[in-house]
């Protein structure tokens, strides 16, 4: 379990995060706001890459920061929504970062890093264009370059930022259905999405509107699908399907044209 308790994040001055307590625990949370909300800076402190000016963040019950930073990296695979990695990098050698926590910077790759490696470029479809430059790669193929690169960390915590940007509607469903597997084997999944349907998709949907908690709940909750459309200042309405594969209910946003 990855926790904040009364989390207070300050940038240039300005309250991001205001007083949010939230708990994490093994499944898939979706977390969704307008923009301005706090969702990244939200993700940040959990991930432990911006300071708290109150509260803090636990992971199983101990203070993040009191953590060894390669424990802390062994435990906690990061997505930015914008990348750090440098183009020139071949494709590989990027998603070999993913294992840094478990090699050490002066480490050498052994079979099990390199098996990782393996596993995570072909989860994301990337291993064709292994050799390829980052810097040669499209948006989408390089996004799944980095998502590779986090599940290469084989982390039992994902805070993903914005995962889905630049990937076509194949790769979204291929990536969906990997996060889907991973909370299912016991994985705490946390990515911060602009989709309202794909978020709708997760076990779990919170809601942040100006740096506070508007709402906590599963996707079809009455009250969180009230407070939803509410924030986004009625954009949409949120329609009950089917699901034609009989794997239980799915709601989606539809725009009010």
């Amino acid at each position: 379990m990855i926790a904040a308790h009364d989390l207070r994040v300050e940038l240039g001055g300005r309250v991001v995060i205001a007083g949010v307590t939230l708990a994490f625990t093994p499944g898939w949370t979706a977390v969704v706001g307008p923009n301005g909300a706090g969702k990244s800076t939200l993700l940040r402190a959990l991930a432990g890459l911006l300071p708290a000016t109150q509260g803090s963040v636990r992971l199983d019950g101990r203070p993040l920061h009191a953590m060894p930073a390669r424990e802390r990296g062994r435990t906690i695979a990061w997505l930015a929504q914008q990348s750090e990695a440098g183009g020139d990098l071949a494709v590989r050698d990027v998603v070999r970062l993913g294992r840094l926590p478990h090699t050490g910077l002066l480490g050498a790759a052994g079979a099990d890093d390199e098996a990782a490696v393996d596993a995570a470029m072909a989860e994301t479809e990337s291993t064709a264009f292994a050799a390829r430059r980052l810097s040669m790669l499209s948006g989408g193929e390089r996004q799944r370059v980095l998502l590779a690169r986090a599940l290469a960390v084989q982390a039992p915590v994902l805070l993903l930022d914005e995962p889905t940007t630049h990937l076509d509607a194949p790769h979204q469903r291929l990536l969906l259905a990997g996060l889907r597997r991973r909370a299912a084997a016991g994985a705490t999944v946390v990515s911060v999405l602009h989709d309202v349907t794909t978020a709708l998709a997760a076990d779990r949907v919170v809601v942040l509107h100006g740096g506070r908690v508007a709402a906590d709940g599963a996707p079809g909750d009455a009250a969180l699908q009230r407070t939803l459309v509410r924030v986004f200042d009625g954009a949409f309405s949120i329609e009950h399907l089917p699901d034609a594969a009989g794997g239980g209910e799915r709601w989606v946003a539809l725009p009010r044209l």
